[in-house]
């Protein structure tokens, strides 16, 4: 597994790390905790380090699986978790953000904790606080660094102007923010602010939330408790509609006897070279094939070509509902 520096942070992580949120939160039944171990175990032993919690998935259960499964192998990973929301244990997931200064040291501390770690390598702020002010979120990260508790700042669906602010005040790391074939607004403000600040770029649903792999269609049915049921980007006209990115990917793999997820991924990682996206699996195979992504060299007449395509493409429905679409870009 090739690795890559997150900008200037000199922070190195493999090429592709592995978001673990769905293993206990957002995407139907959590799975069993023997088999998310050994799913994050084999990610290891497949040249994975980096791995991608928060304090919300589960909420709680998410970081104790993951500081379960890399104990073992603690020194050769980087481990980021999240801080950012009220967060209870009964019932209620989230009740609203919360970046007090106080609240992010708590939470700090009860990750570690969870995390059975001394440090937490990368810290994100998982949503901006629009009553704290930034510079006082990235004061209070900067003390937490200091103290030795935390190796580095993030920031995650931050607009521009935040990102500046709190790079001021504490170098940002890393920028985690949804981007794939199907996302690609960040494109427009935030790669360039990037470049600029020399900050790296952790996309989180690389894959679309599944989509960009080929395996859901209009006649899906989501779990229950599966947080796509609520997006409008895959309401089952949106994914009939949207199908047409597929098939570009499709075409595109046929071609290199590659898949459309490796495709998608390769395409990503091509973009700059401090992009490290962070696709989730509950499967060994699924994690087999992304990290093929990696190593499937898309040739400049493949790049240029996937994107003129896609950007004749409108991709339907939004990737939020409405209340956590107000959470985004501040």
């Amino acid at each position: 597994m090739q690795k890559r520096k997150l900008g200037h942070s000199g922070l190195e992580v493999s090429a592709l790390g592995l978001g673990c949120m769905g293993l206990s939160f957002g995407l139907g039944p959590a799975v069993e905790k023997a088999a998310a171990i050994a799913l994050i175990r084999a990610a290891v032993e497949r040249g994975v380090t980096f791995f991608d919690t928060a304090e919300v998935y589960g909420p709680f259960t998410n970081e104790e699986v993951v500081g379960e499964a890399l104990a073992p192998f603690r020194d050769r990973v980087v481990i980021a978790t999240k801080f950012g929301f009220n967060v209870t244990s009964a019932g209620v997931r989230l009740d609203g953000v919360n970046s007090r200064p106080a609240h992010i040291r708590a939470v700090a501390e009860a990750s570690l904790r969870r995390l059975r770690t001394d440090r937490i390598d990368l810290f994100y702020q998982h949503r901006v606080d629009p009553d704290v002010p930034i510079e006082d979120v990235a004061g209070a990260v900067q003390e937490l660094i200091r103290e030795g508790k935390v190796q580095h700042f993030g920031l995650s669906e931050a607009g521009a102007s935040t990102i500046r602010r709190a790079h001021a005040v504490q170098p940002v790391a890393a920028l985690q923010s949804e981007y794939s074939l199907w996302w690609r607004e960040p494109e427009a403000e935030i790669l360039p602010t990037l470049a600029e600040l020399g900050i790296g770029f952790v996309p989180f649903s690389p894959l679309g939330k599944g989509f960009l792999t080929g395996k859901i269609d209009a006649q899906t049915q989501f779990a229950a408790d599966d947080f796509r049921n609520i997006v409008p980007r895959f309401s089952p006209e949106a994914r009939q509609a949207n199908q047409a990115v597929v098939d570009l990917l499709s075409s595109v793999a046929a071609r290199l006897h590659a898949t459309p997820a490796q495709v998608a991924l390769a395409w990503l990682l091509a973009q700059r070279p401090w992009i490290v996206p962070i696709p989730g699996t509950t499967k060994i195979h699924r994690l087999e094939e992304n990290l093929g992504g990696a190593a499937l060299a898309l040739a400049p007449e493949d790049l240029h070509a996937i994107t003129a395509a896609a950007d004749k493409i409108a991709i339907q429905g939004a990737r939020y509902p409405a209340h956590l679409q107000k959470l985004v870009g501040r």
